[in-house]
């Protein structure tokens, strides 16, 4: 017999006594459940319309009684109205008849009742005809003994509807109790009938598993030698003869050599050593289990302490370990910007940068097992992007002073000179006019650029309604949107609120983004700014209808003098580069979106104002 048969034999049994407890527990219940009906069904409707029909009698019986004091048409009212809810209840008790007895007391009631209605009509018709007082001896003589009857038999109804759903109610607790010890000792002896059988086919099984655990001890030990002998035919016989196998090649294998297999290990180790640029490994609990040399002197750590570090005690900056969080969650390398993969270690009386990136490890069955971060050191990098930023500052700054003094006797020789001179020599300073102060521009934006990228610009935050931004950027192409023929709207969604910026230089933003909107958008065109809160921050964007940007430039338009071929206007190709470094210094981001045929969406982020 093979294991998979014993063990189905196993709870094919258990299986048996189980539904007999069910089949039994279910047959009890559909007894408790019929004697609860007939306890809610029966009863209670017959007890609800007794109670409603002695409430009706009582107050039918102050309406009599208010005849008897003299005001007669509230009486009678009262006593009509009454009057059908006393009779719809009266029927609906005579449509529940269920038990012996109802019958002949709803008659007694039906009698009575009509009785009590004669007598009623009786003092109404003679207080209407002969006008004479009623007293009160009157009504104990002649109407009270009627209205007693009546609400007597209502009660004797309601008291035996009780009674018999009382007496329903003990024979359910009846059936119930019965229901209780009955499945209790069949469940009991199912129980002990089933654990019995189980022990006895669980020490089947497990006496050989034994064997194995034993034999699996004795091989992580050394001893290749262990044979497992199991006496059965079935699934555990077949795997005693494989595991044997097993040990037996298991031996094979550790008298081969095993020194290449030494010698790839330490080549791979040589050359994560000879790595100049650090290299940490993280479980999926973002403890480190691996780091190079370079790693640990830039952690500044010793041989023991890198193996019980967590990426929280390693780097002060969270976003790293965040973004490390995040890929493990998520099992996809992040795609982060490279300005924001950048993190600052101190080192000595300075510090150093480090690019990092974020690689997933997986395994073979595509599991995530660990991440890998690289720290590429771009300290140098960053000083040579700062010396390059200081000499096109300085150069900017030499280069306005003789720019602003050629302009200046460029517009002379223009407006004292040109009338002498002939159109050829005309159209040669007019040009060289444009040029200069195509120059000048240029350096004005390469000096503001270079202060932005070198953090001295000096930014005075305020808390600023997103409205006074829109308004104060429109207020400057008034005359320009009229002689282009263009529209220019604003859309702000309801309770915006006011963001973290300094007025002026995001003016300058919208400013420039609208610019370059009217550059390209046609007569009677629309170029619209709108606004709205996503989560801690405000997004602004300005949106046109003109020829869009094509796909290949969406990704380079924010560099420095990056233009879009075939669309040049005259700019310097810094705009976009000062608005990103602007937006950058706020705490925001800003990208573009330009579907084909659709016009560009120019979108930036602003933080919200605490």
């Amino acid at each position: 017999m093979t294991l998979k048969k014993k063990i189905l034999i196993g709870y094919g049994v258990s299986l048996v006594f189980m539904g007999l407890v069910v089949a039994w527990a279910v047959t009890n219940l559909v007894s408790l459940g019929k004697a609860t009906d007939a306890i809610l069904s029966e009863n209670y409707r017959s007890i609800i319309a007794a109670e409603n029909m002695v409430d009706a009698l009582e107050r039918q019986d102050s309406a009599v009684l208010l005849v008897f004091l003299g005001d007669t048409e509230k009486g009678i009212t009262q006593f009509r109205e009454n009057e059908m809810v006393f009779l719809a209840w009266l029927a609906r008790a005579k449509d529940n008849i269920t038990i012996e007895g109802e019958p002949n007391l709803l008659q007694s009631i039906e009698s009575g009742y009509a009785a009590y209605r004669r007598q009623f009509s009786d003092l109404t018709d003679f207080r209407g005809t002969d006008k004479q007082p009623l007293v009160p001896d009157q009504y104990h003589q002649e109407v009270y003994p009627v209205f007693a009857k009546v609400r007597e038999a209502c009660i004797a109804l309601r008291n035996l509807n009780e009674q018999t759903m009382y007496a329903a109610s003990v024979s359910a607790g009846n059936v119930a109790e019965r229901a209780i010890w009955s499945t209790a000792v069949v469940a009991a002896a199912a129980l002990i009938v089933a654990l019995m059988f189980s022990v006895f086919l669980a020490e089947r099984i497990v006496r050989p598993i034994r064997r194995f655990m034993e034999a699996s001890r004795k091989i992580s030990s050394g001893d290749y030698a262990v044979q497992v002998s199991v006496e059965t035919g079935d699934e555990l016989g077949r795997l005693a003869d494989e595991f044997n196998q097993m040990a037996t090649q298991l031996g094979r294998y550790h008298e081969m050599n095993i020194e290449q297999i030494i010698s790839e290990k330490n080549k791979g180790d040589a050359i994560l050593s000879s790595i100049e640029d650090g290299l940490l490994v993280f479980d999926t609990g973002l403890k480190v289990t691996g780091i190079n040399p370079a790693a640990r002197r830039l952690m500044e750590l010793g041989i023991v302490e890198g193996s019980t570090l967590r990426c929280a005690d390693i780097f002060p900056d969270p976003d790293v370990c965040d973004l490390i969080r995040k890929t493990v969650e998520t099992g996809i390398q992040p795609n982060v910007p490279d300005e924001q993969r950048i993190i600052t270690l101190p080192e000595g009386e300075g510090s150093r940068h480090y690019l990092f990136s974020v690689t997933a490890i997986r395994g073979r069955d595509r599991n995530l097992s660990g991440i890998v971060l690289l720290l590429r050191d771009i300290t140098r990098l960053r000083e040579v992007e700062r010396l390059k930023s200081e000499f096109v500052m300085a150069a900017s700054h030499e280069l306005r002073t003789p720019l602003t003094s050629l302009g200046m006797s460029v517009d002379l020789l223009l407006e004292h000179a040109s009338q002498s001179l002939g159109e050829e020599d005309r159209e040669l300073l007019q040009a060289a006019h444009e040029e200069v102060h195509r120059m000048k521009a240029l350096v004005n934006d390469l000096l503001d650029l270079s202060k932005i990228e070198a953090g001295r610009i000096e930014l005075e935050f305020e808390s600023v309604p997103v409205s006074t931004l829109f308004d104060h950027a429109k207020a400057v192409f008034g005359s320009q949107l009229d002689m282009n023929d263009v529209m220019l709207t604003s859309e702000l969604t309801e309770d915006l609120p006011g963001v973290r910026a300094d007025a002026n230089k995001i003016t300058w933003v919208l400013t420039n983004l609208i610019s370059n909107a009217l550059r390209y958008v046609n007569k009677g065109g629309h170029v619209e700014l709108a606004a709205c809160r996503i989560g801690s921050h405000v997004h602004l964007s300005v949106h046109d209808d003109g020829p869009g940007i094509p796909p290949e430039y969406q990704s380079k338009i924010f560099r420095k003098f990056v233009q879009v071929k075939g669309q040049e206007a005259g700019g310097t190709g810094l705009g976009l580069a000062i608005c990103k470094e602007i937006v950058r210094a706020h705490g925001g981001a800003i990208w573009v979106e330009s579907p084909p045929g659709e016009g560009s969406r120019f979108t930036f982020t602003l933080p919200v104002a605490q």
